[in-house]
């Protein structure tokens, strides 16, 4: 039988309603369907749904053809650390503010059911960046992004202060707020938020982005896919945190090194309705494409 893995916002009505249809419809069809036993307690809101697997942990992904996510882009991030792991590509249906990384929206529901069952859809690859933390030579802490890994001030009091290298080559030294590595794919998310480029997710590069930096050079860089980003926390007395995708976070000493580079384990994303990102951008962020003065169409 084949199966997929669902994994759903369960905290809003609408959704829990939609991820009920959805079960069934997959179960018409032939689908079984995974999910958590906490998120199918909540989507049945108090009853029962007899027609789904209950699996908890990385067993929950592990055999799936892919996974279905209902709801914005931190429940796409939540499901993309058990699909990384199982090795299928995700779905996202946004039901979020804007959600970049879902490929699918509420009304084509139906119609992406259709794509999966007669496997037609796209697959496409993104890379994720590999983070490590050392001090004094002993690794503390080690994780993955799909979209950003982020050092921040765990001080609001002060600054923190880093020493930022790129392939080995002291490169700036500034005092922040923070230092925000991302993906193309992690390029509208935190990155831009604090004045990253956007880059086409099938661009290959990582971005550098200071976020607050008491700095006269506090410009984002784009570093090659193969480089290693290195960053210090000089200040004796300065402290950091750092985050994975917003969902991990792992504390900084002082004197803590960091070092992000490409991992080699990617993250799939199934596309049934290939759209050009930039048809995406102009309707996620509500572009104008018309010009003021006329009128007419400037694409």
């Amino acid at each position: 039988m084949r199966s997929v893995l669902l994994v759903v916002h369960a905290g809003r009505p609408d959704i829990r309603d939609l991820a009920r249809h959805l079960i069934a419809r997959l179960n018409e069809v032939g689908f079984e369907v995974r999910i958590s036993p906490a998120e199918a307690a909540d989507v049945a809101e108090g009853g029962e749904l007899s027609t789904v697997s209950l699996l908890d942990g990385s067993e929950t992904a592990k055999g799936s053809e892919m996974a279905l996510v209902l709801g914005g882009d931190g429940t796409f991030l939540r499901a993309a650390e058990h699909a990384r792991t199982a090795g299928i590509p995700l779905l996202g249906v946004n039901l979020g503010h804007v959600g970049f990384l879902a490929e699918t929206e509420v009304d084509a529901l139906d119609a992406t059911v259709t794509a999966i069952v007669q496997g037609r859809y796209e697959v496409e690859e993104r890379f994720t960046l590999q983070v490590t933390a050392t001090l004094d030579g002993e690794l503390i802490a080690e994780d993955w992004a799909l979209n950003e890994a982020s050092v921040e001030k765990s001080n609001r009091e002060k600054l923190l202060e880093v020493a930022v290298s790129v392939d080995d080559r002291p490169l700036l030294r500034f005092g922040c707020d923070g230092v925000i590595c991302a993906t193309p794919t992690g390029s509208t998310a935190y990155a831009f938020s604090v004045g990253g480029p956007i880059v086409w997710p099938n661009v290959e590069a990582m971005l550098l982005v200071p976020n607050a930096a008491h700095a006269l050079f506090q410009r984002p860089l784009v570093v090659a896919p193969d480089s290693q980003i290195e960053i210090e926390l000089v200040g004796a007395d300065q402290p950091g945190v750092l985050s994975c995708d917003g969902r991990r976070s792992h504390p900084l000493p002082p004197g803590t090194r960091l070092r992000v580079e490409r991992s080699e384990q990617t993250v799939t994303i199934a596309r049934p309705h290939p759209t050009p990102f930039g048809e995406r951008l102009v309707a996620k962020f509500q572009l104008p494409v018309r010009s003021f003065r006329d009128g007419r169409s400037t694409t």
